[in-house]
């Protein structure tokens, strides 16, 4: 018995690569960038389920208190025809991949996601439909009951996790508020969402915004008027102005949507900050405003590669209240010894301190 007891020992998986807090006290979120490239080839499939194992596997190990999806889980809401030019899968096909992926971490985690342009419409975000709602439901993941605080009806005039509202409390902390958006939100919806913050119940909140659309790469600007054909349409000049800079509480805001790749010069840093972007703003409460874009699909080779290389954003929140560090991970490279070294991303643009006066 003692042999088999010691041969189970000896045989145990060994991380290659496990990641750790910089500080035991500390917790984290993961931001997963626009992962549509994962879902819309087959072959690339794996890789969206190892980055979700890998978040399921880590959840005490890092603290995990949840994951936010910057959106465009799929490529194409609404299509059967296979443009084999840029993908090979069906929009259910890919539905239903982004639903399994998701598996991994119902139960674990609570996970919030933000409605991409690719999840409305037939191909790109121009008209107010998405099955959104049919796969990304609260019932489906135990962890959602505890967190989520309120809701406002979608597009299509029914109640869904497209606009969410979900706290936590973190003993060095206190209450944190995330607020996750559909697709280029309404007016009405950033109305909402300010009534939420500044309401009673919520104005001590620590809050943070996730939406798809709100900063464009290398200029480190807000989009603006993008080219889309959706009804009441806000975008991050509209969304700064109508509802983030008037709520003293709102103090990060992560997105996803822009970026393109750097063909000549695929990995460097030049392709990181291609596909990232950082502001940094002071609200009218004179409070300094956090502003991330981190977008994956274009750092696996290009639009049309692997979908993104395994590479996922770790957010520790120190025990000090106050600092948050940003740091860039492969869970691709960093499951084998033989990658291991390439896993991690030190460039300015993938590693950094924001630093959160209360």
């Amino acid at each position: 018995m003692w042999a088999l007891l010691l041969s189970g020992s000896l045989c145990a998986q060994h991380r290659a690569d496990q990641q750790h807090l910089t500080d035991p006290n500390s917790f984290s979120f993961i931001v997963f960038g626009d992962p549509q490239g994962y879902t819309k080839y087959d072959i690339n499939q794996p890789l969206f389920e190892l980055c979700t194992a890998w978040i399921a596997d880590n959840v005490e190990n890092l603290n995990i208190q949840g994951v936010l999806f910057t959106g465009d889980l799929i490529e194409q809401n609404e299509n059967i025809v296979r443009n084999r030019n840029m993908l090979n899968q069906t929009s259910k096909q890919m539905w239903e991949w982004s639903s399994h992926c998701l598996k991994r971490l119902d139960g674990r985690v609570t996970y919030m996601i933000a409605g991409g342009n690719h999840e409305y419409g037939y191909v790109r975000g121009d008209e107010e439909f998405t099955h959104y709602p049919e796969y990304y439901t609260f019932e489906r993941n135990p962890k959602s009951a505890e967190h989520l605080v309120a809701t406002y009806p979608s597009r299509m005039g029914c109640q869904s996790l497209e606009n969410a509202a979900w706290e936590f409390n973190e003993k060095n902390w206190g209450k944190l508020l995330v607020i996750n958006f559909e697709w280029a939100p309404r007016d009405e919806v950033l109305a909402w969402a300010k009534a939420l913050c500044n309401s009673e119940a919520y104005k001590d909140h620590l809050v943070i915004v996730l939406t798809h659309t709100y900063l464009r790469e290398l200029t480190n600007t807000r989009t603006d008027k993008e080219n889309y054909k959706i009804k009441s349409q806000n975008f991050g000049q509209q969304m700064w102005d109508k509802f983030v800079k008037q709520c003293a509480n709102v103090r990060l805001v992560i997105c996803g949507h822009t970026g393109h790749p750097d063909y000549k010069h695929p990995g460097s840093a030049q392709d990181f900050k291609n596909n990232t972007a950082y502001l940094e703003s002071t609200n009218d409460a004179g409070k300094k405003v956090f502003q991330f874009m981190w977008n994956i699909q274009c750092l696996g080779g290009g639009w049309e590669g692997n979908g993104g290389d395994g590479w996922m954003r770790i957010l520790e929140f120190l025990p000090d209240g106050k600092t948050i560090k940003a740091s860039t991970y492969s869970a691709l490279f960093g499951i084998s010894p033989m990658t291991k070294h390439l896993a991690h991303r030190t460039d300015s643009c993938c590693q950094f301190d924001m630093v959160i006066e209360r």
